[in-house]
């Protein structure tokens, strides 16, 4: 009786989060602080509510549940496109910053708790390395940063997870087993990463020949969901990089899209996976705060002497990312000479980025699920500490820089060129335009239609691009009555639409050009009406 009652405390708690959830988002928009910060406070509030149950949730499946979905709906946004454009100074930050991060808190750690082995040391180092991509999404989304920066940070957050689960694996069997090897930590990081992208690509392919068929979005949807959770089992069972393995499953399906997805898809998985991100964001920021208890309970009551080693954690992890981003920049601009890529410009756009790096939903999951004892049945050494620091440096990067990061945008002036972005979506609507007609007059030709009906349908044509952006279109004679067209002209209608959108799809796979202003332009074409109705 106290198991069910206890599993209806949980489901209770579930359901509090969900609708927490969908509050903090207008909340977020009117008192200007990230959903996510939000999200994170309530779970602290709860956890020091004594009545408020424990979280029963095993570490090894938090990272399964949650990440699959979030880094799935973060690719979507994104392409490989804008990732090879951005190679150089996404690995720079995704492996060299990660390795450097782990290394440097490692020392200071096994510094400052000399009787905890290296090792173990170097475990929390990869547990508090790598910004999460969750908290960057959710927590600089909303900025208006401009794209170029927004891009890396995302590129970064998404790749940076499989350096740093490689080395906490490697560390937490070399503190398990007493056994190390930098050649076996060299293979095993390489065998992981091809092994992850075979997965994912092959998951990708059969997805994407898979979803060609059905005619009916929702399936289409279902599948999706069911590609990530899939591509991080698999991946896992064969040893590889889970997470890799989800984002190129992810970036492969999100590039096949582009040939077999039509209006109702798109549609139904833009709101789909609006609303997951939503509530699987929401709810793993709200089981960090939540986790404070387990935390408080691994520690017990000497947590406040190990303030002081957490503190200069933090202050490793924090500055060093400084460090890294003003010389890595000049690698990449001065030695790489690359003038094409969306490092920070200036010292100001230097600051933002090194604010911007939070830790969130991985971290946690991963300091959780340290073991607690070795092979040889001790303790595992230093676990409490690791699990104290990581959880002072998610809080303080959430709830300090997640808070801040407004204010440091507003004062250092970084902002999106909105003339730029401008510009670039004009342009788009020309070639959308210029495609459509294009399209109308083959198929005006080619079915004899009468001028005034042709022209009517030229005139629809340019009425909905121009009722949109009337910059892209010149004056169009306005018609009150509409025509009541064939079969014939309802076909050719779709065909022209389908023209434009094949067009702005095309331009998606374009070097430069920014996925998610593409994805909201397609959003504009897939729910305007029809020109004749």
């Amino acid at each position: 009786m106290l198991a069910d009652w206890s599993f209806v405390e949980q489901l209770v708690l579930v359901f509090i989060l969900a609708f927490a959830t969908i509050l903090a988002q207008p909340l977020g928009r009117r008192t200007g602080v990230a959903p996510a910060v939000l999200m994170t406070v309530l779970g602290l509030v709860l956890a020091i509510i004594p009545q408020v149950p424990n979280v029963t949730i095993s570490p090894e499946l938090i990272l399964p549940l949650v990440l699959p979905p979030l880094l799935y709906a973060s690719a979507r946004r994104t392409s490989w496109q804008q990732f090879a454009g951005n190679a150089s100074p996404i690995l720079l930050r995704a492996v060299g910053l990660v390795v450097a991060t782990a290394a440097a808190v490692a020392a200071v750690f096994h510094l400052w708790y000399p009787g905890i082995p290296v090792a173990a040391a170097l475990a929390l180092g990869a547990v508090v390395a790598p910004p999460d991509p969750v908290a960057v999404s959710a927590l600089a989304d909303r900025l208006g940063l401009p794209r170029r920066l927004m891009s890396v940070l995302e590129g970064e957050g998404l790749f940076n997870d499989v350096t740093a689960i490689v080395l906490y694996n490697v560390a937490i069997q070399a503190v398990v087993t007493g056994k190390f090897s930098t050649l076996h930590t060299i293979l095993e990081f390489v065998i992981s990463a091809v092994v992850a992208v075979v997965v994912g690509l092959v998951l990708g392919w059969v997805g994407s020949r898979l979803m060609r068929r059905p005619e009916e979005a929702p399936w289409q949807v279902a599948l999706g969901l069911l590609l990530p959770f899939a591509a991080y089992g698999l991946s896992e069972a064969a040893h590889g990089s889970a997470v890799l393995s989800v984002l190129v499953c992810a970036l492969y399906l999100t590039d096949a899209a582009t040939d077999f997805s039509d209006s109702d898809y798109r549609i139904v998985g833009d709101s789909f996976w609006d609303v997951i991100d939503m509530l699987v964001t929401g709810f793993a920021f709200g089981l960090i705060g939540l986790e404070l208890s387990s935390v408080l309970a691994a520690t017990g009551p000497e947590w406040p002497r190990m303030l002081a080693g957490a503190g200069i954690v933090i202050a490793v992890v924090v500055g060093l990312r400084l460090v890294w981003l003003m010389v890595s920049t000049l690698i990449v601009r001065g030695v790489i000479h690359s003038d094409t890529t969306d490092e920070p410009r200036t010292w100001r756009e230097t600051i933002v980025t090194w604010w911007a790096g939070m830790r969130g939903v991985a971290t946690v999951a991963l300091a959780l699920a340290v073991p607690l004892t070795t092979d040889a049945g001790a303790q595992f050494p230093g676990r409490s500490e690791i699990l104290f620091t990581a959880f002072a440096v998610v809080l303080f990067t959430l709830l300090l820089q997640g808070t801040t990061l407004p204010t440091v945008v507003r004062v250092s002036h970084v902002q999106a060129d909105t003339e730029v972005e401008r510009a670039l979506e004009r342009d788009l609507w020309v070639r959308i335009l210029r495609a459509e007609l294009t399209r109308l007059d083959e198929l005006v030709g080619s079915e004899q239609l009468p001028p005034a009906v042709s022209q009517r349908l030229r005139e629809g044509f340019e009425r909905r691009l121009a009722t949109a952006d009337p910059s892209t279109a010149g004056d169009v004679k306005d018609a009150d009555k509409p025509l009541r067209f064939s079969n014939t002209i309802r076909g050719i209608t779709h065909d022209v639409l389908e023209a434009g959108r094949a067009e702005a799809m095309a331009a998606r796979r374009e070097p430069g050009m920014p996925p998610e202003l593409v994805d909201r332009m397609m959003r504009r074409l897939d729910l305007r009406p029809p020109p004749f109705l």
